[in-house]
This record gives C-alpha cells, structure tokens and sequence, in this order.
C-alpha cells in the first residue's frame, strides 16, 4: 500500500482493493478511483503542468492563466498565474458508471501532482 498526503489533498493505492484501487482526496471529500482511471488521471494532468511550465516566461508577473485538456474520461483544468495554480476536474466514464467532479486548491494542486507522480505505473 501506498499512501501520501498533505494539507487538502490524499492519494493513496491498495492493489488488493479491486476494482477501485486508487483513493483520491481534497478539502473535504475523497473518491475512489480504478487503476485505468488513475492512470489517466495522472498522464493527463502531467501534461497539463507540462504544458503550464512551458508557458511560464511567456507569461508577465500580474497575468493569469486558464488551461484545459480533455483527455479519455478526463476533462482538467489548471488556473492562476506563473507560480500558483489550482487544478479541478471531472471524470466522465463510459454511461451507467459514476462521475466524480474534483479539485484542489493552489496550496495543495502542486503537491498533489508531485504525488501522482511518485505513483508512476503502479495503479
């Protein structure tokens, strides 16, 4: 089992618990998610702050930014400036399954991401 946390959001991974092996959490609220979904999840917002650091010069100190992506049944966005952002998103599965809305404040979305990351292909 892994699990990391930090002030607003949680992550952690339980291969024994199928389907749903993957826990997420925020302020508040905390969903479970299946290993596909997790991977997504993580490939998707990966690209997302890629995408936001290679905008970072361009950008003056008092602009801000607004991001999206859409990718397999995730849709993410990332907003706020060159040096804070916040993350939300929505899981969209296939019809019949569960849907889930998140996000995360500027405080805890970097810190999230640097987790996800750390879970690499494990989920």
């Amino acid at each position: 089992m892994i699990q990391l946390e930090g002030e607003g959001w949680r992550l952690a991974w339980r291969e024994d618990r199928q389907p749903f092996t993957v826990l997420i959490g925020g302020q508040g609220w905390a969903a479970e998610l299946t290993a596909a979904e997790a991977r997504a999840l993580a490939a998707a917002v990966a690209d997302l702050v890629s995408e936001h650091q290679g905008l970072v010069d361009q950008l003056l100190a008092e602009e801000s930014i607004g991001l999206e992506l859409e990718r397999g049944p995730w849709w993410l966005a990332l907003e706020g400036d060159r040096q804070h952002w916040s993350l939300k998103g929505v899981l969209s599965p296939e019809p019949g399954q569960r849907a889930l809305e998140v996000s995360w404040s500027l405080e805890a979305s970097p810190a999230l991401c640097r987790a996800l990351e750390r879970l690499g292909g494990q989920p």
